[in-house]
This record gives structure tokens, sequence and C-alpha cells, in this order.
């Protein structure tokens, strides 16, 4: 059935998170308002669905809005304000509310307490229903444009008009197109959360490993993180690889994937640390085996290969290394230089960086700056984050703060 110039007073374009979020809000708080909601494919929070490995990493306990800021390589600065009026806790109430508890996982990430990505789903559907949300699927916007007073949407089931238009239509290149030609700034996108691409001897068939306490420093740049490394099939992942593909994406992307990173497998010791350390064991330890040396808490295997690396024998004590060993044992633990070539996803993640400028955008309403009546929210916007939960709470955040506004 087609819409034949049918007139509502907000018009939410996208059924995922941000877009189902807002339009709850929204109708809550307007509940005299006509809201229609258009979804391109036929189904609904297609991407809740997927989140977390299917449980739907829902928010992260971060309540400090000066310290969740950090975790945004892009919106930081933006993301202040809004999340001093909606943030993880808010998120965590508005759950509750309509019974479905959330639970802290170790690391900070929050999840449903089912463990089902479906009861985030169901709470949603359930809530669009309560409110009284139209609810369209299979359903393109093919163009908006706004004339005296009204926006005008061409969908691909016929013409819409609308008081207000709510965007939320995540990564869609198209849209972003769109948006670019009447006169928005559009960031081009690019990825922002992955997993580096390496081959080394050093690394090769040690897949599993991982260190707790890596430094990734990316060669001829200020760019360096701190965190977990994970050795991989394919070359190096963990939240200290991750964290660095987001800051530096932009960068990355210019190199097209092929640079060079130098690791310290334990940030705890630097180069000095690491000789003076060896030379003290050699005077103190003579007699044992380098080989079953656990100073430096680098996982046995890797030891070994790094010893080998070194020409550093198993059989060799620690009275036998010279100088010249201790030296590049050091520097092979503080200062070890590998080629990056390529990059993969990060297990079913695919995050981008990109999207409407910031600098369109009223961070104090969600409004496009030059076209009053336009909102915009989730990840049609330049702001990405690093992996638990807080690509969803900016989604949550800016649909919430939009809802109020309009």
């Amino acid at each position: 059935m087609e819409f034949n110039n049918a007139t509502y007073d907000c018009v939410v374009v996208g059924g995922g998170a941000s877009g189902c979020f807002f339009a709850i809000n929204y109708q809550l708080k307007h509940p005299d308002h006509s809201v229609l909601l258009i979804e391109k494919s036929n189904k609904l929070l297609a991407k809740v669905k997927i989140s977390g490995g299917g449980r739907c990493n829902v928010t992260h306990a971060c309540f400090d809005p000066r310290e969740l800021v950090k975790y945004y390589p892009r919106g930081r600065k933006e993301l202040m304000g809004p999340f001093n009026k909606f943030q993880p806790g808010d998120t965590i109430q508005w759950f509750a509310d309509r019974g479905v508890e959330l639970k802290i996982e170790e690391d900070g990430r929050m999840f449903p307490t089912t463990d089902d990505s479906q009861t985030i789903i169901d709470t949603f559907l359930a809530e669009m229903d309560r409110a009284g949300v139209e609810i369209r699927k299979s359903c393109g916007l093919d163009s908006v444009r706004k004339q005296d007073g009204q926006f005008h949407l061409k969908t691909t089931q016929g013409m819409l008009q609308a008081s207000n238009v709510f965007m939320a239509t995540g990564g869609s290149k198209a849209m972003w197109q769109h948006l670019e030609s009447i006169g928005l700034t559009i960031i081009p996108p690019v990825p922002a959360l992955f997993t580096f691409n390496i081959k080394h001897d050093l690394i090769k068939d040690l897949q599993g490993l991982s260190v707790a306490h890596g430094q990734v420093t990316l060669l001829g740049t200020k760019y360096e993180e701190l965190g977990p490394v994970l050795i991989t099939h394919w070359g190096l992942s963990g939240p200290g690889i991750l964290k660095l593909s987001s800051v530096a994406a932009t960068w990355l992307a210019d190199q097209t994937y092929r640079f060079k990173i130098k690791l310290n497998w334990n940030y705890n010791y630097n180069f000095e640390d690491v000789v003076d350390r060896l030379k003290d064991l050699r005077q103190e330890s003579s007699k044992q085996l380098v080989l079953g040396l656990r100073e430096f808490n680098i996982p046995k295997r890797l030891w070994h290969r790094l010893l080998e690396l070194c020409r550093i024998s198993d059989k060799m004590r620690l009275a036998d290394l010279s100088n010249k060993h201790i030296h590049a044992l050091a520097n092979s633990i503080c200062a070890c230089e590998l080629d990056v070539d390529g990059k993969s996803t990060n297990k079913d993640e695919f995050v981008t960086t990109g999207g409407v400028d910031l600098k369109e955008v009223d961070f104090r309403t969600m409004e496009c700056k030059q076209i009053p009546g336009l909102y915009f929210g989730g990840e049609m916007l330049n702001i990405d984050a690093l992996t638990g939960g807080f690509n969803f709470q900016a989604a949550w955040t800016t649909a919430w703060l939009a809802a109020q506004n309009v």
C-alpha cells in the first residue's frame, strides 16, 4: 500500500538500535503525535540480533561521563554534554523499568541476564507496539528535502510528508551521498576496529598465545596503545591492537594498511630494565638455563621463539649469555619490530569512522544546524568507539536526546 503523500509529525528512517530507541522515547513523550518508522530491509534490529555473539552487549559499566568519553576516538568532546544527560546508568534503568535486568561482566561489558539479544529485540518491539509507533518494513528512502516548512520524503512505497525527521540509517553510503548533495558535510568512512595481518617467524604457529601488558606503537607516528595482545592465525589482535586500529584509523587507511609496528611484550620493562636484570641474573643464577627463565611474564612458547631468533640455544645457561645476546634479547622483548600487511575484521564486528560531520549537529538537541527539524543519531554521525558496548551507548544517548528535543 502506497503512502500517497500521508503526513506525520515525525518520520524515523532506519529500524536499527538508534531508530527504534528514538521512536519509542519520542512517542512516549508525545503520545498525541503520529510517528512512522520506515526500514529498508524486512527486519528490525538486525545488528542488535548478532551483537555480542548473539548476547547483545547493551552498554558498559562506566558511569562517569569524563571517563566514558575516553572510549570514543571520534566524538569525545561532543558526547560529554549528552552523556551528562543520558549515560549507562540511565540505560540500565530504562531497561529495568521494562523488566529487563542487565549484568556486568568482569571486563565491564553489560548483557541481559538471559544472555540472549532477542530479549532486547522483544522489549523494543513490545514498547513500539504499546506506544503506537507505526512501522513500515521493506521501505527504502530515496530522497528527503525540506520545502515550505515540511519534509518531503520519497520512498519505495510512495511520497510522505513530515514535520520532523530522525535519520538513523547507520553507515549508509547512499544516504550520506544524498545528505552531501543537499549541502551537509560528510566525513568519508574508513574501517576503525580491526586486527593486523602479520607474517613473521616470531609468531608463526603461536596462535592463541597472549600477553597481558603489551605496548604497541606505530613507527614514525605518535600513535601508541597499551593493553593485552593476542597472537592469531593471521597476525595480532586483542584490546591493545584494536584500540590502536581505532584511534589511528584514518592514518592507517592512508597507508593502505601497510606499515610497521614496534611491540613491547611487557610494558612494565624497558630496554635498560631488561638488560640490567639479565646481567644481574647472569651473576645471581649463572647455572640456570635461559630457556627456563620466567622473569618477564612472557608465555613459554613465545619465550622459546624469542631465544631462537636471538640465536640462544635451549641448552645455554645464564652464565653463557654474552652482552651481545643480552642486548638482542632485550631488543626482542621491548622493541620488537614487525611489518603489517593488511587487516582483518575483528570477529563479526565491522565498525567504521565517518558520517555526518559533527560540526553540522547541535549536540544539545541532535538537530542539524543547517536544516531545522532534521535530527541524527547513532552511526549516521562521525562517532565511533572501542569495543565493549560503547557504540550502542552512543546510539541510546543520541536517540534519547533527540527524542526529548524534537
